[in-house]
């Protein structure tokens, strides 16, 4: 039980440091729009509305490192998530 402890506490230590390494990052996705010319553009629900903004090609590579920061923070909070329940499971009520 203790060696389980330490590991679950090892870990969310691990957690917490690659989070604070993460960097920038953005909810929303990076998609391409256009009939004939593909063109790069950021989109993000805010409120019910879709608030759309043309990238171009530099910042696009930009915008895709940053949703994707976000999506690997989600992940790292879900298991952080898992983690935490399983010590207040561990805990007298």
């Amino acid at each position: 039980m203790n060696s389980e402890k330490n590991e679950r506490g090892k870990r969310l230590s691990q957690l917490l440091e690659e989070i604070q390494g993460i960097g920038p990052l953005m909810r929303g996705s990076v998609t391409m729009m256009g009939k004939r010319h593909k063109q790069p553009y950021f989109s993000v629900s805010v409120k019910g509305k879709t608030k759309v903004i043309y990238l171009g090609s530099n910042r696009a590579k930009k915008a895709k490192k940053y949703t994707d920061n976000y999506r690997r923070l989600m992940e790292l909070v879900e298991e952080m998530t898992l983690l935490n329940m399983e010590r207040l499971k561990q805990e007298n009520p």
